[in-house]
């Protein structure tokens, strides 16, 4: 497949991600944030191992758990706990910054140098996106700017931790994939039964919800997006992150009847013009193969700027 498809497939995930809220308010029973999150994982990660049949092997085993743990597991708890204890939109207002935690983590796992640009345009993005969600006044809940923070914090470490540890030989995005959403799924499932007991009763209109959660908007999604962190940097793939809220700033103006002001239309402009930003600069990758090391080839990315020291 065309690399410059990369970039537009990867950004469908949080796009659907961004339709997350719609379908929940619209769609799920209320009250239920841990057994949707578990709806969310679970099946979508058993049916990917269904699909590729392939099993993490040796380390992997206790890698998988642990991008389990922070790209699913943690995240989604944390995620839903500050959206229910925050007002309006301060838990997207923090989760936007995520492309700064990504630069910063960067550093320190990947020895990547962040540039100045990049730091104007991550704080560009936050700037959009609190222009866009964040509404009204209200005091702040220090159990949810600590869950939104954690959320932030989590999902930066899973996207910077499965740039680094790629993926095993013979192994693709599809399997990956699978291994996360159970592994965070079986982390989920006895959270969701000691905190909500017993599952709720399901209608059809519940139903279909869960079942495009559990399809689109987490098996497809995610992996298109751990398909992008394989290909394009950390810090590309975390500017994309913006466009979750902003596309569910435009789902509930075109779906819910939200109106929007001239003030979140200049965000989402500010957000998107950030996002585009942050996909520039990379440049054409050109990767050539070192001798084997430990038996293996190590691909040797040109444009990584640790390369370039």
């Amino acid at each position: 497949m065309k690399r410059s498809l990369t970039v537009p497939l990867t950004a469908l995930a949080p796009v659907s991600w961004g339709t997350t809220y719609a379908v929940t308010t619209v769609f799920l029973p209320p009250d239920r944030p841990l057994f949707t999150a578990l709806l969310r994982a679970l099946p979508a990660g058993l049916l990917l191992l269904a699909l590729t049949r392939v099993l993490p092997r040796g380390g992997w085993w206790w890698r998988s758990a642990v991008l389990g743990a922070l790209n699913i597991g943690a995240f989604f708890p944390l995620l839903f706990v500050s959206a229910y204890r925050l007002p309006g939109g301060m838990a997207a207002v923090v989760g936007s910054v995520q492309p700064l935690f990504v630069v910063g983590l960067s550093a320190l796992l990947l020895g990547q140098r962040p540039a100045p640009r990049t730091l104007v345009t991550g704080a560009a993005a936050a700037l959009g996106v609190s222009l866009v969600v964040l509404q009204g006044t209200g005091t702040l809940d220090a159990v949810g700017v600590l869950a939104a923070v954690a959320a932030t914090a989590s999902m930066a470490a899973g996207t910077v931790l499965t740039k680094r540890w790629g993926r095993p030989d013979g192994v693709g995005p599809l399997a990956l994939t699978g291994w996360q959403l159970t592994a965070g799924g079986l982390l989920i499932a006895p959270l969701a039964v000691l905190a909500e007991g017993a599952p709720p009763a399901l209608d059809a209109r519940a139903a279909g919800g869960y079942l495009y959660l559990a399809l689109a908007n987490t098996a497809v999604a995610y992996w298109l997006w751990f398909r992008g962190i394989g290909r394009l940097s950390a810090t590309q793939v975390a500017f994309l992150g913006p466009l979750s809220p902003l596309t569910a700033a435009v789902v509930g103006w075109a779906a819910l009847g939200q109106a929007l002001t001239p003030v979140q239309v200049a965000g989402m402009a500010t957000a998107f013009a950030a996002t585009l930003a942050g996909q520039l600069g990379g440049g054409r990758r050109r990767s050539f193969s070192s001798p084997e090391k430990n038996g293996r080839k190590v691909s040797m990315d040109l444009m990584d700027p640790a390369l370039r020291r």
